[in-house]
């Protein structure tokens, strides 16, 4: 198709009149590294992770990861994990309308209907992950890797029960004792800056003694 000009009789292809009009270009869309860093503060993650037991039965552990201090929120076992559980274990995560803006996780059929139910009822708005793109959730993926190096490949897990309480002792070492230099090497808990004339700085074993917490103390 082309154009005749009526004064000249010249015709012109339409396509050199369109490289010809001003397009106005529209404002690029913000990455995914942009929107975690503005969100950060109203932004939670979660995953599902798989730990074996000494006797090859598979546990299933749920995790729930805020961005923004990088808090282990809430954690949760099973040997089955179905929609019913999991929407479960958000609620418990969240009790008293403390529930975040954003929940990013990945497209996990263990979810369910009733996980996006109950999400939609505590006014939670669910960001996924594209298909296998585990890079999309760092955050959750990072502290799921943590945990694997600094405790779960050091113990022989028997039970639910032994699992629970290894996870217990660790996320209460990571929450208020292990440093982070995204935090400027302060823990999730906030810890306060101790001087030197508090005393002599002494460590205190944690998690069955694969780490400890420093403090000062007076002797």
């Amino acid at each position: 198709m082309s154009l005749a000009n009526p004064r000249w009789g010249i015709e012109v292809p339409q396509g050199t009149v369109a490289k010809c009009i001003v397009r106005h270009r529209k404002p690029p869309s913000q990455t995914w590294r942009t929107f975690l860093k503005n969100h950060a503060k109203d932004l939670t993650s979660t995953d599902f992770f798989v730990v074996p037991t000494a006797t090859f039965r598979l546990l299933f552990v749920f995790v729930v990861l805020s961005h923004d201090r990088r808090w282990a929120i809430h954690f949760g076992v099973t040997s089955h994990p179905t929609a019913e559980w999991t929407a479960q274990q958000l609620m418990e995560a969240f009790p008293w309308h403390s529930a975040p803006r954003y929940l990013l996780r990945d497209r996990d059929g263990n979810y369910g209907e009733l996980f996006r139910k109950a999400a939609d009822w505590m006014g939670i708005h669910e960001v996924l992950t594209a298909p296998h793109s585990p890079w999309q959730n760092a955050y959750v993926e990072r502290l799921i890797g943590t945990l694997r190096r600094e405790c779960l490949d050091h113990v022989i897990v028997l039970s639910e029960a032994g699992l629970r309480r290894a996870l217990k002792t660790y996320f209460d070492y990571y929450d208020r004792s292990r440093t982070h230099l995204a935090l400027g090497k302060d823990a999730p808990a906030h810890r306060a800056i101790q001087p030197p004339a508090l005393g002599q700085v002494i460590e205190i074993p944690q998690v069955g003694g694969l780490h400890d917490r420093y403090e000062r103390r007076a002797a």
